[in-house]
């Protein structure tokens, strides 16, 4: 029988203990060296800020920094140029590791239409209210005299009329002319004497005026109902919606009498 001598167990464990430091050497080598090298473990890139960057640059401009990108999602801004970055993820700042993708939103080229909103009938403020609801912006306010104080009265797109549910791209200027009460336009007096009642009440209605007292007076040269003065005359200076009173040969039949009319005068 072969015995092992006490030199040769002492070398046989000084192998197996080489042999064992080699393995784990290896494998905290692998870990603690290899891996760290290959992956960056433990290294973070800062994500930089590309809101209102343009798409265009932005390959170069993320290559340069171990990252990508992708967009998610296009929308439509206005008073924006197209292909602008909106928003982002990861937020500005945020720490990713190299190769992270950048998920971006941007501005679209085109956009979409709309219909057109009835404007018209509306107060100014509800107005402009709609308007920027429906993604569209108030372009030019142009007042005129009317009685309808602070409403609109035609809606306008590049200088033309345009009616609700026309298609209109959303982010258009809308032009509003709107009434501004009795207005700062004075004009002359229409002249009424001489005329039927009602036919002087259109005439003065038609202008933009209103019809005021209604005074019945006798004068046998003229027919009933004949107009034969006014307040203010004719030639005077007037703004829309001032009152007229008239002066009317009496008596006057059912069809031409005003609830506001006084007792005949002599």
């Amino acid at each position: 029988m072969v015995k092992i001598s006490t030199q040769s167990r002492k070398d046989l464990f000084i192998h197996i203990g080489i042999i064992i430091a080699l393995i784990a050497a290896l494998f905290l080598a692998f870990f603690f060296i290899y891996l760290p090298l290959t992956t960056n473990h433990g290294e973070a890139i800062t994500v930089p800020d590309l809101r209102k960057m343009n798409v265009e640059e932005l390959e170069d401009f993320l290559d340069e920094r171990d990252l990508r990108y992708e967009v998610s999602d296009c929308t439509f801004v206005a008073n924006m140029a197209p292909l602008t970055i909106l928003s982002q993820y990861p937020q500005p700042n945020s720490k990713v590791k190299e190769g992270r993708k950048i998920y971006i939103t941007v501005v679209s080229r085109t956009a979409p239409l709309i219909k057109m909103p009835k404007l018209t009938d509306m107060t100014l403020r509800s107005a402009q209210m709609l308007i920027k609801s429906m993604g569209l912006n108030l372009g030019t306010l142009r007042y005129v005299p009317d009685l309808a104080h602070g409403a609109v009265l035609r809606q306008y797109y590049n200088g033309q009329e345009i009616l609700p549910g026309q298609p209109v791209a959303k982010g258009s200027k809308i032009d509003l002319e709107v009434g501004d009460g009795l207005g700062s336009t004075s004009f002359p007096v229409p002249s009424v004497v001489d005329m039927p009642l009602d036919e002087a009440k259109f005439q003065i209605v038609g202008a933009g005026l209103k019809v005021g007292q209604v005074i019945v007076v006798n004068d046998d040269s003229k027919e009933a109902g004949t107009v034969v003065r006014q307040n203010p005359e004719s030639g005077n200076k007037i703004r829309i919606g001032d009152v007229i009173d008239l002066w009317v040969v009496g008596p006057l039949t059912d069809s031409s009498s005003d609830s506001n009319e006084e007792p005949q005068l002599d």
